[in-house]
């Protein structure tokens, strides 16, 4: 059963037998909006957005360890990896996954951060249907989904993070806004939420 959550809701990621997950995704998805008016019905505006994902790893002193998006597409544990860029947003369902082995996860890592900006500096406000989404992958049964078509007049999302706490991994919501291009500007924004 799926989780609709809400900004700062957190989860757990046990199975239901108690278990831990040991593979999950997280996949985001997003539409460029439809504008309104005479130009936009004539195709005057960029129909498409270029929306990047990316994943940062911290230790228990916020110390980030490392990252992944799309210029580099695995962790050097390679716990962790990218699906690869969408430049347009174009499609149904997810336009960039996240694959997160957590039981490979180095054990000095206590956070990853899962943040989405974009890269050509449109704003939140050229974007609609923007979500995220968790999921099991070994069953592909989704655990959480999460609304993130917050219009705005920001440029990237710091969207969850996940965590380790009493020896089991959790899911906090963030939808926390910030500026920044790439995962690099949003690194100062990301460690206040840790």
């Amino acid at each position: 059963m799926s989780i609709s959550l809400v900004k700062g809701q957190k989860i757990s990621l046990a199975k239901q037998d108690g278990s831990s997950l040991s593979k999950i995704f997280l996949g985001a998805g997003w539409d460029v909006a439809k504008s309104g008016g005479l130009f936009g019905m004539f195709g005057g505006g960029n129909n498409s957005i270029d929306l990047d994902v990316s994943a940062i790893t911290f230790d228990a002193n916020k110390r980030q360890i490392d990252n992944v998006y799309f210029g580099q597409l695995r962790s050097r544990d390679g716990s962790i990896v990218h699906s690869g860029d969408n430049l347009t947003g174009a499609g149904d369902g997810d336009d960039e996954v996240v694959y997160v082995d957590l039981s490979q996860v180095p054990s000095n890592i206590t956070s990853i951060v899962f943040t989405i900006s974009s890269f050509r500096g449109q704003t939140f406000e050229k974007v609609e249907n923007a979500f995220c989404r968790l999921v099991d992958q070994n069953s592909n049964q989704q655990i959480a989904h999460y609304n993130l078509s917050a219009k705005g007049n920001y440029t990237a999302l710091i969207i969850a993070k996940v965590y380790r706490h009493d020896g089991a991994w959790k899911m906090s919501a963030l939808g926390e806004t910030c500026n920044g291009r790439t995962l690099h500007d949003i690194v100062p924004h990301v460690v206040n939420y840790l």
